[in-house]
């Protein structure tokens, strides 16, 4: 990796908490200067504007949150105990390394469905590749045997997602754990009776 990318790099690791906290319309250009320490024309000189640096924030977040469901994923045998890392994960936020902030694709969809169509379109994009990616592994559970014929594997993903992003909201807005212990409770009742 050579110089500047290590530089656009350091700029994106050292402002992705500060976009995913603030979002991209509370994000000054002097937030980004304090939060690594360069000038705004270093800062500019590896991107166009803050847009470009918003959006690979958002990707990094993105791929934050992947890498660590992929890795939880990845040390399960059956495909019950694959959907069962999402509620482990997400009733322990605090505990893995999540992006600062919460969800980013909670706070961007929020935040950007009508103010910021890149941002709302790379937020969708890893929407949509989450519900594919619950439905293929409750598919291939259904094609084991571990999950019932009949479950029907786009709908129960796109449960899945609804309680986990719902009960990130909740924490934001109230600030209150238990609220997240109970949803987390129900999304393992839904996986154990799939």
């Amino acid at each position: 990796m050579g110089k500047a990318e290590k530089t656009r790099q350091f700029i994106i690791e050292k402002t992705a908490p500060v976009f995913n906290s603030r979002g991209f319309w509370g994000t000054s250009l002097q937030d980004l200067t304090n939060a690594t320490g360069l000038t705004k024309g270093s800062i500019y000189g590896n991107f166009k504007n803050k847009d470009e640096v918003a959006l690979a924030v958002l990707e990094h977040n993105l791929n934050k949150v992947s890498s660590l469901v992929i890795r939880a994923i990845a040390e399960k045998k059956s495909y019950r105990d694959k959907l069962l890392c999402y509620p482990d994960l997400y009733e322990d936020f605090a505990k893995h390394d999540f992006p600062a902030g919460g969800c980013p694709i909670l706070n961007t969809a929020i935040e950007a469905d009508d103010t910021h169509p890149a941002l709302k379109e790379t937020a969708k994009n890893a929407l949509l590749y989450w519900k594919d990616s619950l439905t293929h592994l409750i598919n291939k559970g259904k094609e084991k045997g571990e999950f019932k014929p009949e479950t029907d594997a786009e709908e129960n993903a796109l449960a899945i997602i609804a309680l986990i992003e719902g009960s990130r909201m909740m924490i934001k807005l109230t600030g209150k754990l238990n609220h997240n212990r109970s949803v987390m409770h129900t999304l393992r009742k839904l996986i154990l009776e799939l």
